[in-house]
């Protein structure tokens, strides 16, 4: 009896000291928090996950209600970076903790990538440069509102530099960060927007890089547009007086069919002189065209004053015509 009740208080120690071990804590949800956005691309970071005394068998991202991948060793990594997204959207992500203890999730965080013009969310990490082109670089930076970081992180957007060389500029090219010129920064200052860093690239060509510069949008300013919208001054010859506005092309015609409106009037007031006119060369012409009296002949007024003398002295005292010819020869 002594020997049984002896390893049963063993066996009631040992289940004690099993609950205290394993069950008195356990696994902890993952907080999740957003580190930082840009237009295309989110950072995202969490705590270390607390797993008591049970093991770990996955976490996993979740991009809207829909698992985007693992992470890689969870127990290790405390961020991770999603890149491809679209401009100006927004997002939910979430983490799910799998443990031989049971699966704990983490609140939601919604995230909203940035517009073109917003420039908040670029991290500068700068390389090997002059000590004047460092300054320059970190005042324009600050214009821009981005931020400067000292060293290769996860959330460094851009490394900027003058030479490819030197253990942070092996860094950014393994994690795959775009290595650009200072004029990079620049040219998103000059154009009010984050711009392509193919033509920023070290070995990129100068002058690609101005024919972009060049094809930037130019935003007018309210002020400059209520210039351009304002009617301009009358224009003065040198006196006081203004000079009327030139009618617009357009006008011209209608001036032309008024003179036309015009001649056409004096035409019809003139045909009826013309016309009176017609009819008095047309009389003139008619007596023109009136036969002449027929001059006799010499020998035939000889024989006609012949004939009158006869007959004088035959028939006495007969009415002579002038010219001496009879009614017959008159003409009608």
């Amino acid at each position: 009896m002594a020997s049984e009740q002896k390893s049963q208080n063993a066996f009631l120690a040992l289940q004690d000291s099993i609950y205290v071990s394993f069950g008195e804590s356990e696994p902890a949800a993952p907080v999740l928090r957003c580190r930082n956005a840009t237009q295309t691309s989110v950072v995202l970071e969490w705590d270390p996950i607390e797993l008591a005394t049970a093991d770990v068998i996955s976490l996993s991202l979740f991009r809207n209600g829909q698992k985007a991948g693992n992470i890689p060793r969870p127990t290790a990594m405390q961020s991770t970076k999603i890149s491809g997204l679209a401009v100006d959207t927004e997002y939910t992500f979430h983490l799910v903790l799998r443990t031989s203890a049971g699966t704990f999730s983490s609140e939601k965080v919604v995230v909203k990538t940035h517009k073109m013009t917003d420039l908040s969310g670029i991290t500068v990490t700068p390389g090997i440069l002059p000590a004047q082109l460092r300054d320059s670089l970190t005042k324009a930076v600050e214009r821009i509102g981005a931020k400067l970081a000292d060293t290769v992180r996860i959330d460094t957007t851009h490394f900027v530099t003058t030479e490819g060389r030197g253990i942070s500029w092996e860094k950014a090219v393994e994690m795959n960060i775009p290595v650009v010129r200072p004029e990079w920064v620049e040219g998103c200052e000059r154009g009010g927007r984050i711009v392509g860093v193919r033509q920023y690239y070290l070995d990129a060509d100068p002058r690609q890089r101005q024919v972009v510069q060049a094809e930037v949008p130019q935003q007018t300013s309210p002020e400059r547009m209520r210039e351009t919208s304002l009617p301009s001054p009358p224009a003065t010859n040198g006196s006081n007086q203004a000079v009327p506005p030139t009618p617009p092309a357009k006008d011209v015609p209608k001036e032309e069919e008024v003179s036309s409106e015009e001649e056409e009037e004096e035409e019809k007031t003139t045909v009826p002189d013309e016309q009176k006119v017609r009819v008095e060369d047309r009389d003139q012409h008619k007596v023109a065209l009136r036969p002449a009296e027929p001059k006799p002949e010499p020998e035939e007024e000889e024989t006609e004053k012949g004939k009158g003398k006869e007959v004088a002295e035959e028939g006495g005292s007969g009415s002579q015509t002038p010219g001496n010819s009879s009614f017959q020869d008159v003409a009608l």
